[in-house]
């Protein structure tokens, strides 16, 4: 025995030696950021291994149009190939021992505890040296060691549930082929350990347990204009950290904001012409974006509404390649909100217009195969490229991108960095309102599942490399294949090698990191414990042929850079904690007065009735920003504008973030001493005994032994040094006074308090009457002015009116007979009227 357990610490030692060396050149070239010597690959699957398995599966799906048949049916000796070839993964990642940790790794052999020494070796030790798995190992089964004796157990498979996954089906029954667990496709009574859902969390109602793939409240917090709302409250609290979305304005309850600001922009600087993007708050897939150059040009639903949109600048220079606008497509996964836990993967895809880019005119502001990047939309261009190459074609890989751009001279290493920190930003700005939806969905002591999420982030480079946030996507497309056209109207489902490299990858790792077994009790913190499964993941690699993990943890791992970022984080947790009902999103008026009230906030120039009008003021605009809200109250939004105005009050020589932090300080310490004054207090002896009594009890041989110790138990009573107890005589007639002195002091209170009630009444309905009274006088003289006032406007009014209609009545009376004459002589013979005037003319010259 002693020579055996020799040769073990000798081989142990040596298996030490060469891991020191290993782990450091892994860890070194894990955080090395530049382009490898493949342009299309940072996958640690070699191309050979990669491209083998792809021909095989596109060879089985050629002449079907449902892919997963095909690739459902691979035989074993199909398989073996292909994990053979992964054991020997990477360069530094084939041979691998943590030093320790009592973990070894070579190739693909199995571990096996050796009993009494606390150390793993792989397999069993020969003479010479070297090792060889055993035959339980081989079977799949592991060693549990425990006192003198081993028990041999089988491991449960990991059940998910796949009968809700949707478009990601095919590449979610590779994955769980990849880990051997077990796919459940139907619905069953029985809980799973992993529930993957296609659109939302609510796609299943029925689990109490387990694990969902989806957040309640992500699809709404996503939403166009619940994104841009949630930044823009971040930009100002940190408007340097934040200036990587572009600047945006919310259709239609800023129209005019959106008109002014442009015709500002255009009189300072003539020549400037700005270009907007407008994308509908739902849509999705290209569905429904264009572009305008004035606000006149927006369009409108029936009759003159504006949709529910959001219209931002256009970013004008982007970066290009091969003379074709992209953008990115990276997967980040969200393992749990508290501690928030956040992931992103490595690689990510590419997405390329398929027409050469302009900068905007009026000439090609429609030309959407030049400007938009969406898949969706290119795809139905004739000028679309399905590649089978990892850096050729409109969908490429991002390290294709990253090589093409390294290639250049530029710092790669600094673009990583810039959009990790885009990432974990955007995810803080979006925490608080998702921890509201998760509460209303899932209340604390409710039996509920634990959530995850993998969102797509659509991030442009511009020219000079810095990242620009488009929009997140709360369901990204995880299809791994596309649709070809074989003859005229017949189309059929082919493998996209780009889509399947990326995709399978980040579906496999995120089961990998919500493996059950991982999610094991642990007391310590919460950084600690996240370090303890990252152990087991490394444990669950080297135990099988799986690579290394394609998702890097980006958050807490930079809590220092970041941890200051959290402010309105902590406004939504007094936001929660003064909801009251469980299952709620918005807050009552009650629970408003009384987050006031405990944190103190009124003085004399903010008084409660200035509280209500606040609330009411606030409560309405945002009901009216959101009509299709069916709770009534204050949103996490608005009570979060409520804060920034109580702050800026309150402290007005600060800064906006200044002020926020003061009042957050102000209020966390006043609900924390609140939260201590609920709490209930032991009971207090009051006792007017001397120090002197407190001295200890007589010894057991003393003559109080017998019922003299019960008589100087009871005497300690009655003076209160002890408590008597509740079951005893004394103690119930102790309680008895006890609770009629409350009940005695409760009811003084309550009488001095409606007695108190009584008098601010009367108080104020003799003001109020006071007032009325004033007002009915006030009231009965403007009214009795205004009639003298109509009185003599009306008597000069009539004065006025008869003097004009006299006047109207002699002006027409004088015009009536002229016309009269005018009529009569008009209506006489020419030759009468012309002897007429003859004989006046005669009759007159006789009179003469």
């Amino acid at each position: 025995m002693s020579d055996h357990y020799e040769i073990v610490k000798t081989e142990l030692e040596q298996m030490k030696s060469s891991g020191d060396g290993l782990e450091t050149e892994a860890a070194a070239d894990e955080d090395q950021l530049s382009p490898v010597s493949q342009p299309a690959r940072v996958s640690p699957i070699p191309a050979a291994v990669t491209l083998t398995v792809r021909r095989d599966a596109s060879k089985s799906s050629v002449n079907t149009r449902n892919r997963s048949k095909s690739r459902g049916k691979l035989s074993n000796q199909d398989r073996s190939p292909n994990e053979k070839r992964d054991s020997d993964v990477t360069p530094h990642g084939s041979r691998e021992c943590v030093p320790g940790k009592g973990l070894g790794r070579i190739g693909s052999e199995q571990i096996l505890q050796i009993k009494g020494t606390g150390k793993i070796l792989q397999g069993k030790t020969e003479t010479n040296g070297n090792n060889v798995p055993n035959q339980k190992q081989r079977e799949g089964k592991f060693v549990l060691g425990k006192g003198d004796g081993n028990k041999v157990a089988k491991k449960k498979p990991v059940t998910v549930d796949t009968s809700k996954a949707k478009t990601s089906l095919e590449a979610l029954k590779l994955s769980i082929r990849q880990l051997k667990w077990k796919e459940v496709s139907v619905s069953r009574r029985s809980a799973c350990d992993i529930y993957w859902h296609g659109v939302s969390f609510h796609d299943n109602e029925n689990i109490i347990s387990g694990q969902v793939n989806k957040f309640p409240g992500m699809i709404e917090m996503l939403r166009k204009i619940n994104l841009s709302r949630a930044v823009r409250t971040m930009q100002q609290l940190f408007p340097d950290d934040y200036n990587f979305y572009p600047r945006s304005w919310i259709m239609p309850e800023e129209y005019q904001l959106f008109s002014t600001q442009v015709r500002l922009m255009k009189e300072l600087d003539p020549t400037l012409k700005p270009t907007f993007i407008v994308k509908p708050d739902s849509g999705s897939q290209g569905d429904g974006i264009y572009l305008i150059r004035e606000p006149a040009e927006l369009r409108v639903l029936s009759g003159c509404q504006l949709k529910q949109a959001v219209v931002q600048e256009y970013i004008q220079k982007p970066l290009l390649i091969d003379k074709l606008k992209f953008d990115i497509r990276l997967y980040v996964l969200i393992r749990s909100l508290e501690p928030l836990e956040i992931y992103i993967a490595k690689e990510g895809l590419s997405r390329f217009c398929t027409e050469p880019y302009q900068e905007p005119s009026q000439q090609n502001l429609s030309h959407v195969f030049m400007h938009l990047t969406n898949y969706s939309l290119n795809v139905q261009s004739g000028n679309f490229v399905h590649s089978d190459s990892f850096s050729t074609g409109s969908k490429r890989t991002f390290s294709s991108v990253l090589y093409r751009v390294a290639s250049k001279g530029v710092d790669i290493k600094k673009v990583w960095s810039d959009i990790i920190a885009l990432v974990i930003k955007t995810v803080i700005a979006l925490v608080p309102e998702l921890k509201v939806y998760y509460q209303a969905d899932i209340p604390p002591g409710k039996p509920g599942p634990t959530c995850f999420q993998i969102l797509g982030f659509d991030i442009l480079l511009m020219k000079n490399l810095k990242p620009v946030l488009l929009e997140v996507n709360a369901n990204p497309s995880m299809r791994i294949e596309h649709e070809q056209e074989v003859s005229p109207g017949v189309f059929q489902y082919v493998p996209s090698p780009v889509d399947e490299e990326v995709k399978v990858g980040v579906i496999r790792d995120t089961l990998r990191l919500v493996d059950p077994a991982l999610r094991k009790k642990y007391t310590g913190s919460p950084e600690e414990e996240i370090q303890v499964e990252a152990e087991l993941v490394e444990k669950a690699e080297s135990a099988g042929v799986l690579p290394s993990l394609c998702l890097k943890q980006v958050f807490p791992k930079y809590t220092k850079q970041f941890h200051s970022l959290r402010i309105v984080e902590r406004i939504a947790a007094i936001f929660l904690r003064f909801l009251g009902v469980k299952g709620t999103m918005k807050l009552g008026p009650t629970g408003f007065r009384t987050f006031i009230r405990n944190c103190k906030l009124t003085n004399g120039g903010f008084s409660m009735a200035s509280v209500d009008i606040l609330y009411i003021d606030i409560t309405r605009r945002w009901a009216s920003a959101v009509p299709d809200s069916r709770e009534a109250g204050m949103c996490l939004q608005a009570f979060v504008e409520a804060f920034f105005y109580l702050a800026s009050r309150r402290f007005k020589a600060l800064s906006l973030r200044e002020q926020v932090l003061s009042l957050l300080d102000i209020c966390e310490t006043a609900i924390q001493k609140h939260g201590q004054e609920d709490k209930p207090r032991p009971q207090k002896h009051h006792t007017n005994v001397n120090p002197t009594h407190n001295a200890a009890p007589p010894p057991l041989d003393s003559p109080a032994d017998g019922c003299g110790h019960h008589h100087y138990h009871d005497e300690r009573v009655r003076r209160g040094l002890d408590t008597p107890s509740p079951d005893s005589g004394r103690g119930r007639r102790k309680l008895c006074k006890d609770s009629a002195a409350f009940r005695r002091k409760l009811c003084e209170d309550s009488a001095a308090f409606r007695r108190k009630l009584c008098e601010d009444s009367a108080a104020f309905r003799r003001k109020l009457c006071k007032d009325s009274a004033a007002f009915r006088r006030k009231l009965c003289k403007d009214s009795a002015a205004f009639r003298r006032k109509l009185c003599k406007d009306s008597a000069a009014f009539r004065r006025k009116l008869c003097e004009d209609s006299a006047a109207f009545r002699r002006k027409l009376c004088k015009d009536s007979a002229a016309f009269r004459q005018t009529s009569v002589i008009s209506r006489m013979p020419m030759e009468l009227y012309s002897g007429n005037v003859i004989v006046l003319a005669c009759s007159a010259e006789q009179r003469m």
